[in-house]
């Protein structure tokens, strides 16, 4: 359908048309059951008259709607009105943007392309708002810190004295963070590449092979992008897969691949040496991930579709490979700060489906390591029931599993809130929430 609030000859739209243009991906977000990055991708590329400077406009307009949901509602809630787009946009414009009733009716005119025009009892919600912080002492900490109620005492006995700080770090926009393939250019090389596009980008203060670019580009103007020179990955993940520590010739199984991006990490570790099997029960992603490989030149990494975490296909390769990345399913809550929507969706049938299924996974998973080979279990989520005491409870039902400490496995990481394990968060790392444990099997097989 044609965009009521476009001509496909427009190059820049005025200031109400990207007001419209937010309602209308609003409007989407809430409809379609895909996360929101989805939605807007999909969403530019059906309107590529859209220039980059209003589709970032749009963007940043739209997350910072998601990161205010619950307030907003709040708000919404407390004065009587429905929490739907247009009220939210409204309230926001008010609150955030501190835009009086008028101002907003310069917006919101019935002209072309502009929002229709102000009803009475809208107006007279921006009256009431007017002056008003974002942020009220009645709110509870649900409201407060945009975090779902099942997750407020996780994640409180999780961070103790530090929650509020945690939960305000979430509610930021993350940076772009990017990793240099090595088997096609050096860090250095992107980053002059990257300034000389007019980004300010910087080296990664943990990855070796990251970059973090402090705005947020059009993805279509980075050449380096396109030609597999640099994949998009939080530095958090990059670490994830720098702990699988592939040697080039060794057999590595990524077990739940999905998108392909910590197995790109792991085969360029590799060299494009040895053998990397992609696996995911979600063969479409493996199909779109396969051309991410091709892109990057790697030519180490087949793919494997599972019918589930017990395929036969685990079965036949019982004890056949040098690591094995567990990259589980999990709440995401450590990916709020880049995917603010998701805290928001049903989260399945809940974290008493997901534990279960995050041990079947793990054991079943567990069987792949060879004797003296490693297993990394990885999440990014920050609840300590999918994490450490997911850990403890399979190394107590699998003697033959032990921990390797952080500091054996990887002495150059000092950084982590936990001793033994890579556990990294948004306030204190400026990353996503990641959580890794690795653990090797004994070198003799054991009766398991």
């Amino acid at each position: 359908m044609v965009p009521r609030f476009f001509q496909p000859d427009r190059l820049e739209v005025t200031p109400a048309a990207r007001l419209q243009a937010t309602l209308d991906l609003m409007h989407d977000v809430d409809r379609v059951a895909r996360p929101a990055d989805a939605v807007v991708s999909a969403w530019f590329r059906s309107r590529r008259h859209i220039g980059d400077k209003d589709r970032g406009q749009i963007s940043n307009l739209l997350y910072a709607l998601l990161r205010h949901h619950a307030r907003l509602g709040w708000w919404l809630a407390k004065h009587g009105r429905p929490d739907v787009p247009r009220n939210r946009l409204l309230a926001w414009l008010a609150l955030d943007g501190g835009k009086t009733p008028d101002q907003v009716h310069g917006l919101f005119n019935g002209g072309k392309f502009a929002p229709a025009v102000l009803r009475d009892h809208e107006r007279a919600l921006l009256v009431k708002l007017q002056g008003c912080p974002m942020d009220h002492p009645a709110m509870p900490d649900e409201v407060r810190f945009e975090c779902p109620s099942w997750a407020v005492e996780p994640l409180r006995r999780r961070f103790h004295d530090a929650f509020g700080r945690e939960m305000a770090a979430l509610l930021t926009a993350a940076p772009l963070d990017l990793r240099v393939n090595p088997l096609k250019s050096t860090r250095e090389v992107m980053l002059r590449g990257l300034r000389d596009l007019g980004l300010p980008a910087e080296a990664a203060p943990m990855a070796p092979y990251g970059i973090r670019v402090k705005e947020r580009p059009s993805l279509a103007s980075l050449p380096m992008l396109k030609s597999g020179e640099v994949e998009i990955q939080d530095e958090g993940s990059q670490l994830v897969a720098m702990l699988v520590d592939a040697r080039p010739g060794e057999r590595v199984v990524d077990f739940c691949a999905g998108a392909g991006g910590k197995t790109l990490a792991i085969a360029a570790q590799m060299a494009n040496k040895g053998h990397v099997m992609a696996c995911d029960v979600l063969e479409g992603r493996l199909k779109r991930a396969a051309e991410r490989f091709r892109r990057a030149g790697l030519h180490n990494i087949e793919t494997r579709p599972l019918a589930g975490e017990t395929d036969r296909w685990v079965k036949r390769h019982k004890g056949s490979f040098d690591r094995v990345l567990v990259d589980a399913p999990c709440s995401g809550t450590g990916t709020w700060r880049r995917n603010p929507d998701a805290r928001w969706r049903p989260l399945g049938a809940g974290l008493d489906h997901l534990l279960p299924l995050q041990a079947r996974i793990l054991a079943s998973a567990a069987r792949l390591v060879k004797p003296g080979g490693r297993l990394v279990y990885a999440t990014c989520s920050m609840l300590p029931e999918e994490n450490e005491e997911q850990a403890a409870a399979f190394l107590a039902a699998h003697p033959a599993f032990q921990v390797v400490p952080l500091r054996e496995a990887a002495p150059q990481l000092t950084f982590s809130a936990h001793p033994d394990y890579l556990s990294l968060t948004p306030a204190r790392h400026d990353t996503d929430g990641f959580f890794a444990a690795v653990m090797q099997r004994e070198a003799m097989p054991s009766a398991e």
